[in-house]
């Protein structure tokens, strides 16, 4: 008697949430979208609000990079809460995109499309932040001890063209891999049950998403576009010295300090 064969089971469309007991990385992947919502995502809005500052001119920007120099406890803040957790959240988003096969050809529904663009500006925005990191943190003039310095030298890197697209294209690339990555926290989390609640959420990511781009993107016009700061002084506070507790702390990162990666 012949068997009826089973149909295949078509794929699934949407954002599956997040359940316990699904394979052995259910943890870890908790922990990674996790931690690109807090503490990555909180920072990352921090830094692009002070760093909108420059607007008010060099002394306004150094005087921010000061205070947040002389936070309390400001090295084990920046280990903590940022260094350790934008390295576990960004090599655990590139170990996901490795082994995640994108289907766009096959499927082209926008909910995979939208995948393969959170895996690409991911990517992006690693590679931004670890040259970002090398140039304005670890070399040249030291920021947390220098604040009066952070405009000009900032300045200096972004009156490269070249440099300025690289800024663009990351603070494009970072602001949308944030908003789409609250998005798909709600989501897995299951924050936002339902197709309608989805959508309505969306619509809230895409507008916070571009707010916090044209931010971004006014902080860089005002240290090469407005023509009142152009050839900023190359330490707007030469007297001030840090603290040698405070040295090692994270100076404001001009644009974009940290990028939340896959989620």
């Amino acid at each position: 008697m012949a068997t009826a064969a089973t149909p295949a089971t078509p794929p699934l469309r949407g954002v599956q949430p997040l359940r316990a007991g699904q394979g052995n990385s259910f943890f870890w992947r908790k922990l990674h979208s996790l931690t690109g919502i807090v503490p990555i995502g909180a920072f990352l809005i921090e830094h692009i609000v002070s760093n909108f500052e420059a607007l008010n001119g060099p002394l306004a920007y150094a005087q921010q990079v000061k205070f947040l120099n002389s936070l309390p406890l400001v090295r084990v803040l920046e280990w903590g809460l940022i260094f350790i957790p934008l390295a576990y959240h960004a090599l655990y988003g590139v170990f996901i995109a490795i082994r995640g096969r994108s289907n766009v050809n096959v499927y082209p529904w926008a909910g995979n499309w939208m995948y393969l663009s959170q895996r690409v500006t991911g990517i992006i925005a690693l590679l931004y932040i670890v040259q970002h990191l090398w140039r304005q943190r670890f070399t040249g003039v030291m920021l947390p001890e220098h604040p009066g310095a952070a405009f000009h030298k900032v300045q200096m890197e972004l009156s490269n063209p070249w440099m300025l697209a690289i800024y663009v294209v990351a603070m494009i690339a970072t602001t949308w891999h944030f908003s789409y990555g609250i998005w798909l926290f709600a989501a897995k989390w299951g924050i936002t049950p339902g197709e309608k609640a989805r959508k309505t959420f969306g619509y809230v990511c895409a507008v916070f998403g571009i707010a916090l781009c044209l931010m971004g993107l006014a902080s860089m016009y005002a240290f090469v576009g407005m023509d009142k700061y152009k050839n900023a002084p190359e330490d707007v506070m030469p007297e001030t010295t840090m603290s040698a507790p405070a040295a090692s702390a994270t100076a404001p990162l001009p644009a974009v300090a940290t990028v939340a990666s896959s989620k």
